[in-house]
């Protein structure tokens, strides 16, 4: 057998390649692998909403303090 060996430097270098940002152009589309399925996006929404309205309610303590 062959071995490919990459040194690091190399590595590195290739992560930064224009290359290796873009998805290949002929690339299938399937849902939850090459694309977010529809469920997913409808939950990521729901979360963003849920955190925006956590955020908009003002802090109450979690525990009362008797004094």
């Amino acid at each position: 057998g062959t071995r490919i060996i990459c040194d690091h430097k190399f590595l590195l270098e290739c992560k930064n390649s224009p290359a290796a940002r873009t998805p290949p152009c002929c690339l299938p589309q399937t849902p939850g692998v090459t694309s977010l399925a529809q469920s997913s996006l409808v939950k990521l929404e729901e979360l963003k909403e849920r955190n925006e309205s956590e955020e908009a309610m003002p802090d109450q303590d979690q525990f009362e303090m008797d004094i």
